[in-house]
């Protein structure tokens, strides 16, 4: 009888090797853009609470809330919600400068953009001063109040 080693060859584990580089670059990328995606959906997600929640705020209340009566948990250093009205229509914008890709956050919110800030930057504060230097998106919407 032969006298033969027990292991694996060197021949063997190049090709467990290779499979599993195959395998984890396919894997990688749909990794990637579902992470993407879950963080668009959880952004987007916090844009549209927290224009549910000034709208419902200001039929309750029949005032103005103010950026901390939106909820507890509220990012304040991401988040910022501004308005300005004209006899009982309100237009308002909730911004963010939490990094998401814009393609993946605008399937989440059809209407939310990216851009200037010119006309959303004269509309009154509810929080914080808006965001300089960072790349923004948000999400406007009108109602009117009776």
């Amino acid at each position: 009888m032969k006298n033969r080693k027990k292991g694996f060859s060197l021949v063997e584990l190049l090709i467990v090797l290779a499979v599993m580089a195959a395998l984890i670059a396919t894997i990688t990328p749909v990794a990637l853009n579902a992470i993407k995606k879950s963080k668009a959906t959880q952004v987007g997600q916090n844009m549209k609470t927290l224009s549910s929640a000034f709208e419902n705020a200001l039929y309750v209340n029949d005032e103005v809330p103010s950026f901390t009566d939106l909820g507890r948990d509220i990012d304040k250093a991401k988040y910022n919600v501004v308005y300005t009205t004209s006899n009982g229509v309100y237009t308002v914008a909730v911004l963010t400068s939490d990094p998401v890709d814009e393609e993946a956050l605008k399937g989440v919110l059809k209407d939310a953009a990216k851009g200037d800030y010119t006309k959303i930057s004269e509309m009154t504060s509810t929080g914080n001063t808006l965001y300089t230097g960072t790349t923004q998106y948000y999400y406007a919407f009108t109602f009117a109040t009776y």
